[in-house]
């Protein structure tokens, strides 16, 4: 049993992460940041929740580049295939969920 206080967390490093739980290979991670990860595809799936801040994700469909603005609370899903950059707007803590290994 664990109690994670997410608003308490932070890392010694961007995307620095706290390692929750790893159910058959897929792991939930909660991450702090206050800078942009680098443009990636997953090995698979991934669900990104905004705990604390704000975070624009950037995603190509097509190859077009989007963008929209996660508050706190708000969900991006990544499909398989799906090219995506996360940047925070100041501190964030995320919720990661993926396979464990992805990228």
């Amino acid at each position: 049993m664990k109690i994670i206080r997410s608003k308490s967390f932070t890392a010694e490093r961007a995307w620095g992460a706290l390692d929750i739980a790893n159910m058959n290979g897929i792991t939930t991670r909660l991450h702090w940041t206050d800078q942009p990860y680098k443009w990636h595809v997953n090995d698979g799936q991934e669900v990104f929740v905004v705990l604390d801040g704000r975070v624009q994700m950037r995603y190509r469909e097509g190859g077009i580049e989007q963008q929209t603005l996660l508050e706190v609370g708000d969900i991006f899903y990544a499909s398989i295939g799906t090219e995506h950059v996360a940047h925070p707007l100041g501190a964030a803590r995320v919720l990661v969920i993926e396979t464990e290994g992805s990228v």
